[in-house]
């Protein structure tokens, strides 16, 4: 299965300079947030494979202009062709009312809460947020800190990926694309990323 991964940025080729073949052969992509709802409803529009997305931190335009044609997997396993993929997004709290920020505990809460869906399910394949995990390429001010809540499911679950974005690779920091965790590929998907699962 071939996956486009998408955070953050909008990628020029794909939607300015856009043209059809470029996603030829995809079967699956993935939103980490923080991306316009058009670009995602532009995106859907001409890709055969569906569009799932979690909320950035600066996602909250998305309840008067959801992005069209896309599925939100926020606090859900959602399985497409067999792989399971479970959906958090949002960033740890920086501003007492940001829209789809959370508090370490509130994201521990919120893992608790999918506790019977991960065993039904019987565990994931891909872990999908917006922020990075704690102390795996997250930075070190409030806004983009990690959360360890993602350690903990990586550490349980193992999932063969996990995809973030939130930590922009043009910040100046060397935020890498690729990582591992244990067992789980790591992925930056800052603007796009194609990979084959």
């Amino acid at each position: 299965m071939k996956i486009l991964a998408l955070a953050d940025q909008e990628s020029t080729l794909l939607w300015d300079n856009f043209h059809p073949r470029r996603l030829e052969g995809i079967d699956l992509i993935l939103s980490c947030g923080d991306l316009d709802p058009r670009y995602l409803s532009f995106i859907a529009t001409f890709a055969h494979a569906p569009v799932l997305y979690v909320h950035g931190n600066h996602d909250d335009r998305y309840a008067k202009v959801p992005p069209e044609g896309c599925v939100c997997v926020e606090n859900m396993v959602y399985t497409y062709q067999g792989v399971r993929i479970l959906g958090l997004g949002g960033s740890v709290r920086y501003k007492p009312d940001g829209e789809h920020q959370y508090t370490q505990r509130q994201m521990d809460w919120r893992v608790r809460r999918r506790w019977l869906d991960l065993y039904r399910q019987g565990g994931i394949d891909i872990l999908l947020t917006h922020a990075p995990a704690m102390d795996l390429n997250d930075g070190d001010d409030p806004a983009h800190m990690g959360f360890d809540a993602f350690n903990g499911l990586m550490d349980r679950y193992r999932p063969r990926y996990f995809i973030h974005g939130h930590v922009h690779m043009n910040y100046g920091q060397e935020y890498p694309r690729l990582d591992s965790y244990k067992d789980t590929q790591v992925i930056n998907a800052y603007e796009s990323y194609t990979f084959e699962y």
